[in-house]
């Protein structure tokens, strides 16, 4: 049984599907990178997952359970953490704060502790505790977004764009960070528009094409694969 099962799944936008019948599967060990054209549907894939969209048709199973219909608080509860391309962070607060809010569902000693190991986890984050994170560069506001994310301990880690607007230096940590996050035991999907960092770091791959699926591979034979480098990675 995969740790999450998307079946067939259509979704969007008022009376628009993006999602055209899309079906994805991880299991607990893996991560698994989404690739494809701007409109393929790919973010509406993960709001839709994660609960902010809602799907019309299709099933979503997260551990042999339907969550089709849970609300995003639900999700987090279950073990579900989403870090989205835009809005990922409360600008006007502290890190500190962000990550308070970040656990909101742990009791305050679990908090103190969950932040205390953030703290550990992205050592540049406890010197900047005390500062707001509007005056913070790209980089640091997405490790910022991404340890808010950690702070539930899921199991299950969606990440929109984690490398978007990012210096090259910059995004390469970013991919060190998920690779951390995997060792520590999460499943991570990943949609990115570097999509051969992504794949590196990846055990299989899905491309999508205009709200479907359109190439299924482990993430080695997509970097080889020519038609696919040529179509989707850029030669």
């Amino acid at each position: 049984m995969a740790m999450l099962d998307v079946d067939h799944v259509f979704s969007g936008y008022g009376d628009v599907n993006v999602l055209q019948g899309v079906s994805i599967n991880i299991e607990s060990d893996e991560a698994v990178t989404i690739i494809g054209p701007n409109g393929a549907g790919k973010s509406t894939l993960l709001k839709t997952i994660m609960g902010y969209l809602i799907a019309t048709r299709g099933n979503i199973f997260y551990q042999g359970e339907n969550i089709t219909r849970l609300r995003p608080e639900q999700k987090v509860r279950k073990g579900i953490g989403y870090v989205p391309q835009l809005e990922n962070v409360f600008p006007s607060l502290t890190v500190e704060e962000n990550l308070q809010m970040g656990g909101y569902i742990e009791e305050k000693k679990q908090l103190e502790s969950r932040i205390e190991e953030m703290y550990a986890f992205f050592p540049t984050l406890k010197d900047r505790r005390h500062q707001r994170v509007e005056i913070m560069s790209g980089g640091q506001r997405q490790m910022v977004a991404t340890a808010q994310a950690l702070m539930t301990r899921p199991n299950l880690l969606l990440l929109d764009e984690p490398s978007a607007g990012l210096a090259p230096m910059v995004s390469e940590s970013v991919f060190e960070n998920v690779k951390e996050i995997r060792k520590r035991g999460a499943a991570v999907i990943i949609v990115e528009q570097d999509a051969h960092h992504s794949l590196a770091i990846s055990d299989r791959g899905y491309v999508l094409a205009m709200g479907q699926n359109a190439f299924e591979d482990r993430a080695e034979n997509i970097l080889r694969n020519q038609k696919i480098r040529e179509t989707y990675l850029g030669g």
